[in-house]
């Protein structure tokens, strides 16, 4: 099976001069699931950042075949969709309709198609019309992760990041977007504390210390060699 994302010799040091990822390679095939563990400060949510060129390091990211690069980053984040920790980052206009459709018409959509679109996408995560024309700022935690996601699914990506999805959502939050993501078919990287969480979604798994990949395999034997588990 094709690799889908293939990540070569990846380094980044922000301008304060912290190593934050170091010599980083990996690859992710076509409908795999992956798990990204590591403590706070090891580089999880800079190694994702990369993979859409929102930052440049050193080193070589291909998605599906394509170097990203100045040229054709506008490409890359079409197929590749971030969704972040915070989901108030990504929601910006008025209504919840509104900030669907702003990807769609950044493509140059019709407002009638990137209508279409965003009410389809609403729709594929739980949205009902009776919270379209709310704002954003109004909804539960749980809701804006969705809508977030929304924002996301209508550009059709062909990746999906995930960086701390569970955060901030309770326990039926948490289980409604697990069934939600079971369903959406895109391959998965999702940045994460919550073993249970991953390992309802994922087979394998990385683990992150201090920028660097200390491990790269079965996701059981990520989390019992590095001790990745709660304690009773």
């Amino acid at each position: 099976m094709p690799s889908l994302l293939e990540i070569y010799n990846l380094s980044f040091r922000h301008p304060d001069g912290t190593q934050a990822l170091n010599d980083i390679s990996f690859q992710l095939r076509e409908g795999e699931e992956l798990a990204i563990f590591g403590p706070n400060g090891s580089g999880k949510t800079t190694l994702l950042l990369h993979m859409n060129g929102i930052l440049r390091g050193e080193g070589t990211i291909r998605v599906e075949g394509l170097e990203i690069s100045s040229r054709n980053i506008g490409e890359i984040r079409r197929r590749v969709g971030l969704v972040f920790q915070n989901a108030d980052e990504q929601l910006f206009m008025p209504t919840v309709l509104e900030d669907v459709m702003f990807g769609p018409l950044n493509l140059g959509f019709t407002a009638a198609i990137a209508e279409e679109k965003a009410r389809h996408a609403l729709a594929q995560v739980g949205i009902g019309d009776e919270l379209l024309n709310r704002p954003p700022f109004h909804l539960s935690a749980g809701e804006k992760r969705r809508v977030a996601l929304a924002g996301v699914l209508v550009m059709e990506p062909k990746l999906l990041l995930l960086d701390e999805p569970t955060t901030s959502l309770d326990p039926p939050g948490q289980r409604a977007l697990l069934e939600l993501l079971r369903r959406v078919p895109q391959p998965k990287l999702i940045a994460t504390h919550d073993v249970h969480f991953a390992s309802s979604l994922s087979e394998r798994a990385l683990f992150l210390e201090k920028g660097r990949l200390v491990a790269d395999g079965p996701l059981d034997e990520i989390v019992n060699r590095f001790d990745w588990r709660l304690r009773s």
